[in-house]
């Protein structure tokens, strides 16, 4: 249950202004840079260090395919994060987060309303103060569960209270199974 973390992670992923390197000795010698040893890189791969060294040197090509993914993984999520700031910062201050979603929203509302949780699929545009908490409670490795809550309060308030224009008996919005996830900023 790591839909949250997963699109938000990939959300920063589409604003890198060059792509990361693609070659095993490209990936390698980035993490080197990155980690400063091959003993720390190793660590993060889960190989030894002594592996390391040669997908360096380009002794070793081809890492069994989880190495791979994992070296992958690591190079993406060390990838231009002043970019990634700049983006967040931007969103948080004034541009807000786009969240689109297909997922059972239930709630709880004033009695003789009908509650019961059914799918949705919606795209909303979230205000900037739900963009800050979201990506600090990202920040501070906040639960999935309660990046959920951040994103059915932003629901609750712009989705189904219209900035409260209606729906004033509503009063909490939960995200019971999500089918996917986006975001957008």
């Amino acid at each position: 249950m790591r839909e949250i973390e997963d699109a938000l992670e990939r959300a920063s992923r589409e604003h890198f202004t060059q792509e990361p390197p693609k070659t095993l000795k490209g990936q390698i010698g980035y993490l080197l840079r990155q980690l400063g040893s091959a003993k720390a890189v190793a660590a993060e791969i889960g190989v030894t260090p002594d592996s390391v060294n040669r997908y360096r040197r380009g002794a070793r090509k081809n890492p069994r395919t989880d190495v791979a993914a994992k070296i992958d993984a690591a190079v993406r999520a060390r990838w231009q994060p002043g970019v990634r700031r700049r983006r967040q910062r931007q969103a948080a201050a004034g541009g807000g987060i786009t969240v689109e979603l297909r997922a059972q929203i239930g709630y709880t509302a004033a009695v003789g309303s009908t509650d019961e949780p059914r799918y949705r699929r919606l795209t909303v545009h979230l205000p900037n103060y739900y963009a800050r908490q979201l990506f600090d409670a990202h920040r501070a490795g906040a639960a999935d569960q309660a990046m959920r809550q951040i994103v059915a309060d932003g629901l609750k308030e712009v989705y189904f209270q219209d900035g409260g224009r209606r729906a004033a008996g509503l009063y909490d919005v939960a995200l019971n199974s999500i089918d996917y996830i986006d975001f957008d900023y």
